[in-house]
């Protein structure tokens, strides 16, 4: 099992470097993890991180930390995205952009990536895929999540992160070993603002109007990888693992 990463140069952009560096793959996997928000992507990006080496790379948490820092060690990108958010405004596809251009170094990883959150859009799809043929990176595909809207909403009324290193739990499915408090760090876990109820709905409504046409876009490229949504994160887990076994063989090393 690897060091975790703190994913310093992903969430506090250039200039900045991770205190692990991961190992470089003969042929590092690199995958988009779509789905409705609180279906568990994270969950999944964390255990699938451990077993493939590759770093869960998340726009949504680059957003949260740009939030804490001061505001001169926001980048422009950065802080037109604060900005944004103040407004109640959906941060827009050049903004997201300009902040996934400014981490191509955590794109080039030799680790890999686990890219979440991103992208959101056919516009930032074919513009990570114009990305990655200018890297000169091959792209296994896009693992998408699927589950009931009403589902979902439970889900994320029970998730719960750390205020300091970011680890997720959930109050029934991954419940920490000291209710409120992270295994890993020992800091007090808080529920997000966007997985209350309501704006978690409002969330939703977002993903629907967006999701349908960019699987469109990656079930034309032979890229989208369907994945069936257990109880339990480790079912969810192995559903994932049989799919990447399914589009690989046996010819990666786990």
């Amino acid at each position: 099992m690897r060091t975790e990463l703190d994913r310093a140069a992903w969430l506090k952009g250039p200039g900045h470097e991770c205190n692990v560096t991961p190992p470089r793959l003969l042929r590092p996997w690199r995958l988009v993890l779509l789905g409705p928000p609180g279906v568990g992507k994270g969950t999944q990006a964390n255990l699938l991180g451990q077993r493939l080496g590759a770093c869960h790379l998340s726009t949504g948490d680059v957003l949260r930390a740009a939030k804490k820092l001061p505001d001169c060690d926001r980048s422009p990108a950065l802080a037109a995205a604060i900005e944004s958010m103040q407004r109640g405004e959906l941060v827009s596809d050049e903004i997201i952009l300009n902040i996934v251009r400014e981490r191509t170094g955590c794109i080039r990883c030799g680790g890999g990536f686990l890219l979440d959150g991103f992208p959101r859009t056919v516009n930032q799809a074919e513009a990570l895929e114009a990305m990655l043929k200018e890297e000169h990176l091959l792209f296994d595909g896009v693992l998408c999540y699927d589950l009931p809207i009403e589902e979902v909403l439970a889900r994320s009324s029970g998730r719960r992160v750390c205020s300091h290193c970011h680890g997720l739990y959930h109050l029934t499915a991954h419940p920490p070993k000291v209710a409120g408090v992270c295994d890993a760090c020992g800091h007090a876990l808080v529920q997000r603002e966007d997985d209350r109820p309501e704006a978690a709905r409002r969330r939703l409504e977002v993903y629907e109007k967006t999701a349908q046409p960019l699987m469109e876009f990656y079930r034309r490229r032979n890229l989208l990888l369907p994945v069936t949504v257990g109880a339990y994160p480790e079912e969810t887990y192995k559903a994932t693992m049989g799919v990447l076994l399914g589009l690989m063989g046996q010819c990666r090393d786990y």
